[in-house]
């Protein structure tokens, strides 16, 4: 599910700390301006004054799940190649890549792309006095409009690639995360798997024409948090929209929803030499508007999110010695992402450390949490919050999230009264509704016979 980075996507200029603390109270409301633009583009404004600096994300539909089945990887590497060089284009010079590195190293500035398994990603980021900001956004503006698609910085980025690939095949967790991922997706755009011969069937052509058809106005996300008014914002955003405004707006095929699994499935693979069997169970799980979004994420950070707290590592870890490690987590997309729990342990006991965490499920399917076990969830969940929200990029991630997945403007100002709300009965019955554990894939990969 996860798409296969081909690139570095940030310069690292000094200039620029990990993440620039935001002076915002978790408790205190986060005011989300939010307007729809000319082009049809949803925008989005967090004014934070506090720190001279701005950070811009534009989100698109053309993550990996756009990929042809033939093609797998073909999002990533387009978001690669979108820093390869440009062409000259308003006023500006062609570039190669490495003059357009140096021209963001000259402004201290950030600009990168991406793709997810749902979106094409780009951000800014850049301080905010007024010709560091205009230089900026211009060169993102070219960066957007006129990439020039440059075959040698692909042909180089390929070669990479691969080495890469065939480095991953030498691990047992490769081969149990593709194995895992192909038995819970099937054929749904969110098992396809990034191979040699996909990498070797994209050419230049086919990522400049991927990049023309998904980076459209029309659908896009545009998130702005930082030391900006509104009209400000609005400038911005409507400069990089102009960028791929040629770019029109194609229809997009609809994507297919995953489909639940009918059986269960057991995957017992071997790997020569491996010291610890690596073991994957799971299902197609809950997608992002799922309503019982909040039960869900509780009750896991219970059963297996929670770390050295969790049920999961209680039984598997702290009273059997099963493994050092045992997590499980839900990947909620625009489909039904992957409930998982993972985890390594001894070849000759991976049986019984199986056996124990499909006994954990099941009970707590089936029975939910404490009383006592949720409230210690929500306590440590609520005084964590302000932990989400620390810096100028976690708090773009979350606005961006909420656009992306049609959350409302209030959704981080509400999100402790939710986890607070949430009961034993909510997780018992979410939990009951989204999981099988009687028709989970299996995945044990260096097992002994």
């Amino acid at each position: 599910m996860k798409a296969l980075s081909l690139r570095a996507p940030w310069c690292q200029p000094a200039l620029f700390l990990a993440g620039a603390v935001l002076s915002l109270s978790a408790q205190a409301a986060i005011p989300i301006e939010r307007w729809t633009h000319a082009s049809g583009a949803s925008v989005a404004l967090v004014a934070s004054p506090s720190i001279p600096m701005l950070d811009v994300q534009i989100d698109f539909d053309g993550g990996s799940r756009r990929d042809p089945a033939q093609q797998a990887g073909l999002a990533s590497a387009t978001a690669g190649l979108l820093s390869g060089g440009v062409k000259a284009h308003a006023g500006q010079p062609a570039r190669d890549e490495n003059a357009l590195s140096e021209a963001w190293l000259d402004i201290g500035a950030q600009f990168g792309a991406s793709a997810s398994s749902d979106r094409f990603s780009v951000q800014l980021r850049t301080l905010t006095e007024p010709d560091l900001l205009r230089r900026a956004v211009a060169l993102a503006a070219q960066q957007l409009a006129a990439p020039a698609w440059p075959e040698a910085v692909w042909r180089r980025d390929r070669e990479r690639a691969i080495a890469a690939l065939r480095e991953a095949d030498t691990r047992p967790a490769t081969l149990a995360s593709r194995t895992f991922a192909r038995a819970v997706y099937g054929d749904h755009p969110y098992g396809a798997q990034t191979t040699e011969a996909s990498l070797n069937a994209i050419g230049v052509a086919d990522a400049a024409n991927f990049y023309r058809r998904h980076a459209s106005a029309c659908r896009a996300q545009v998130s702005l948090v930082g030391a900006i008014d509104r009209a400000t914002a609005e400038r911005i955003a409507s400069e990089l929209l102009a960028a791929v405004a040629p770019n029109g707006c194609p229809t997009l095929a609809d994507v297919p929803e995953v489909k639940p699994l009918a059986q269960a499935r057991l995957e017992r693979l071997p790997f020569a030499g491996a010291a610890q069997a690596q073991v994957f169970i799971g299902q197609p799980g809950m997608a992002r508007n799922d309503p019982d979004f909040f039960p869900l994420f509780v009750g896991n950070h219970i059963l297996g999110g929670g770390g050295f707290v969790s049920r999961l590592v209680s039984e598997v870890r702290e009273k059997r010695g099963l493994s050092y490690s045992v997590y499980s987590y839900f990947a909620p997309g625009r489909h039904a992402g992957a409930f998982q729990i993972g985890f390594t342990t001894r070849p000759d006991q991976a049986d019984d450390a199986v056996k124990v965490a499909q006994d954990v499920l099941r009970r707590f399917v089936a029975e939910g949490p404490t009383e006592a076990e949720l409230q210690a969830a929500q306590q440590s969940l609520v005084n964590g919050f302000a932990l989400r929200i620390d810096s100028n990029r976690k708090l773009l991630d979350n606005v961006a999230n909420i656009g992306w997945n049609g959350l409302p403007n209030d959704y981080l100002d509400t999100w402790t009264d939710q986890v607070r709300r949430v009961t034993v009965a909510d997780i018992r019955r979410a939990f009951a509704r989204v999981l099988q554990p009687e028709r989970m894939v299996t995945v044990v990969v260096g097992a002994a016979p």
